[in-house]
């Protein structure tokens, strides 16, 4: 298995990021769903899947996720 890559802390600040550290239960939840109403925009939608997109791959890359 290839070991995660290691973040630049000043190149993310660069891109406007910041660190978070979550509950690894807490990721799992947020990976998994949505709270966007029926009626959300189209941009809300965008940014929620987004969210999930990257909860999932930092699960994928956290050895011992499952």
């Amino acid at each position: 298995m290839k070991s995660p890559q290691h973040t630049d802390p000043q190149v993310e600040a660069g891109q406007g990021r910041i660190a978070l550290w979550l509950d690894l239960e807490d990721l799992r939840w947020l990976a998994r769903h949505c709270c966007c109403a029926d009626d959300a925009s189209d941009e809300d939608k965008d940014r929620c899947g987004r969210l999930r997109f990257r909860a999932s791959a930092a699960l994928h890359k956290q050895p011992h996720s499952a």
